[in-house]
């Protein structure tokens, strides 16, 4: 391995550990061509959130926004919460989530476990994701403090740069062997962040980006949807860091697809996030339509520990309305076919 992308055998900081995340074959084609799952699970807290939270609160110090002793505030359904809430404890911030219950529960546990100050934009039980409100009350909590910032993740610049090392990894790790890059579209920065870097090492491949449906970023109709993390919501605007110029094609997963096939993919022995399963859906659906021999790469950004209470709970799904028996058969069939070759 390169040794400028080799971590070191003893590290004495959490943010150390971030990156260098494996690869993992699901399945392949008859004609040989693959299906790759970058596994950003793997980096500490479960996701691959904790490489942008870091870049975030390294630019702040940079450019002298935050100090010994500061705050930290974020907007956030959970991930960033939980990367941001690492990088603060030790680098000695406080930091304040302002969150909604659309967020997973094992979420919030884990960033007040780690010294996390909630504050609940929405605090009356209801599930609904609240993103706007979120974003304003975060900003309206930071105008005018000193030595506090409201890192917004959603227009950072530096959500973007924090994945740069993704197109790196992938980069030595295939030798640029890539074909098509697939990922959610959230805030935008891990997918369009990692192509903006690799199309510097990777000049000639495909970046196809994932939303629910129900959101908005590649057209409507909006609806509620349950998937956690990932697209934007009605009533919030599009991140600055979702760069159309960079995704070719934007399609959307709805939540039964999404998490029938999270459910099929931890039968193989993998657990994987709600919005995870729907960038590999997507991927599975297009697989074998690829020319021979081809390589596609799934960002995989979430593991699926923190949704035993939602995605994993047959009782929470039924609830929902969100088991299909049909879409679950289709799904265990192509994966069980795919993986035979």
């Amino acid at each position: 391995m390169n040794e400028a992308l080799a971590r070191p055998a003893v590290v004495s900081r959490i943010s150390d550990l971030i990156g260098y995340t494996p690869l993992f074959e699901l399945c392949r084609t008859e004609t040989g061509s693959r299906l790759l799952l970058k596994l950003e699970m793997y980096n500490p807290t479960g996701t691959a959130k904790i490489r942008m939270a870091r870049q975030m609160v390294l630019d702040a110090e940079a450019r002298g926004e935050l100090r010994p002793g500061g705050r930290i505030i974020e907007s956030t359904s959970g991930n960033t919460g939980l990367g941001l809430a690492v990088i603060a404890a030790e680098r000695g911030y406080t930091f304040t989530a302002v969150v909604d219950n659309h967020a997973c529960t094992d979420k919030l546990r884990g960033m007040k476990a780690l010294g996390t100050e909630l504050v609940h934009v929405v605090d009356d039980g209801t599930e609904e994701l609240a993103t706007a409100a979120r974003e304003e009350l975060a900003e309206e909590m930071a105008r005018g403090q000193d030595n506090t910032i409201f890192t917004e993740q959603h227009n950072n610049p530096s959500n973007g740069v924090g994945y740069f090392p993704v197109a790196h990894e992938l980069h030595q790790a295939l030798d640029g062997n890539i074909d098509v890059l697939i990922g959610a579209v959230g805030t935008g920065g891990a997918l369009c962040g990692t192509t903006r870097e690799l199309r510097k090492l990777v000049p000639d491949f495909t970046t196809i980006g994932v939303e629910p449906k129900g959101s908005i970023a590649f057209g409507g109709p909006a609806h509620d949807y349950y998937q956690s993390g990932t697209g934007t919501p009605e009533g919030a605007e599009i991140g600055a860091l979702v760069d159309f110029d960079l995704i070719d094609e934007g399609v959307k997963v709805g939540d039964i697809e999404a998490f029938a096939t999270a459910r099929a993919v931890a039968r193989t022995g993998l657990l994987i996030g709600g919005s995870a399963g729907g960038v590999v859906h997507e991927a599975l659906t297009r697989l074998t339509s690829l020319p021979p021999g081809s390589t596609m790469v799934a960002l995989v950004n979430d593991g699926g520990e923190k949704y035993m209470d939602t995605v994993f709970n047959d009782d929470w799904m039924n609830a929902r309305n969100l088991i299909d028996p049909a879409v679950d058969r289709e799904i265990d069939e192509t994966l069980t076919k795919l993986r035979r070759n």
